[in-house]
């Protein structure tokens, strides 16, 4: 059943696959929609569904976000909306070639999409939210944010700084009311892995989780105020464990003497 309104959320990446399953699930809730993706035709016809199931208030903007101005229009519509009370940082892009059989130019609109139009996109709405004192940001990170060695390097470390950035946005602003959550999807039933040249039928089926299912897991997370959610991760005291030693070591890391191990024999 469709709940009161929520606001506005704006879903990039949200043509398919994740993104379009919270499209699905937040109209449900009870927001109107603004989707951003590229492909014109995918996102009007998602557009048109929602209209018509959930009687929501949907507006598509057709944007490549690793283009600046593109990524500019989508800023300044995030900066001028009154209604946006949630952003939803999907869109991006992957590979799991090895590093050195990678095009260097491919990697660095990796970084483009999945750094700094994420970054440029939450600096255009949570002034807004900090004024307001509410409003709330999810960032779709990935499991390789924590093990690099998974896929490729730069796929990796733009998901690490997307854990990264999302925990201290809410180390700067949950005191303001703003909720923050990083997601970090395994191997989900999506389209990334075909534009990356492997199917997913070549996937063990027992790591591959229906996107659906990953989005439904991931907002009972945010349901929960999680600042991290791991949908594939059954045994969470093993997050638990590897937070509480980072934030252990942190009081640690700065020393104005090098530790005894690094004296001269």
């Amino acid at each position: 059943m469709v709940q009161s309104h929520l606001g506005t959320a704006v879903v990039t990446g949200a043509s398919s696959g994740i993104g379009a399953v919270y499209a699905d699930r937040l109209a449900r809730r009870g927001y109107d929609l603004i989707l951003v993706a590229r492909n014109g035709s995918r996102l009007n016809a998602l557009a048109e569904r929602i209209r018509g199931d959930f009687h929501r208030n949907v507006e598509v903007m057709v944007a490549d976000l690793g283009n600046r101005s593109d990524l500019q229009r989508v800023e300044e519509t995030l900066r001028s909306d009154a209604g946006i009370t949630l952003l939803v940082n999907n869109a991006g892009v992957g590979t799991h070639s090895p590093l050195l059989e990678s095009d260097v130019d491919a990697m660095t609109s990796l970084i483009e999409l999945n750094v700094t139009a994420l970054m440029r996109l939450t600096y255009a709405v949570a002034p807004k939210f900090v004024l307001r004192g509410n409003g709330a940001i999810i960032n779709i990170a990935s499991i390789v944010g924590i093990a690099p060695e998974v896929l490729n390097g730069v796929y990796g470390g733009s998901k690490a700084f997307v854990l990264a950035f999302t925990q201290s946005l809410h180390h700067e602003l949950a005191s303001k009311g703003i909720q923050v959550q990083a997601v970090l999807p395994g191997a989900t039933a999506t389209e990334f892995w075909e534009r990356g040249g492997l199917p997913i039928e070549n996937l063990p089926a027992e790591i591959v989780m229906p996107t659906d299912q990953m989005v439904d897991a991931s907002l009972v997370g945010f349901d929960r105020k999680e600042l991290v959610t791991i949908p594939s991760l059954h045994h969470v005291e093993e997050w638990q464990a590897y937070e509480a030693a980072r934030q252990a070591m942190a009081p640690h890391l700065s020393n104005r003497a090098p530790a005894s191990r690094y004296s001269q024999a």
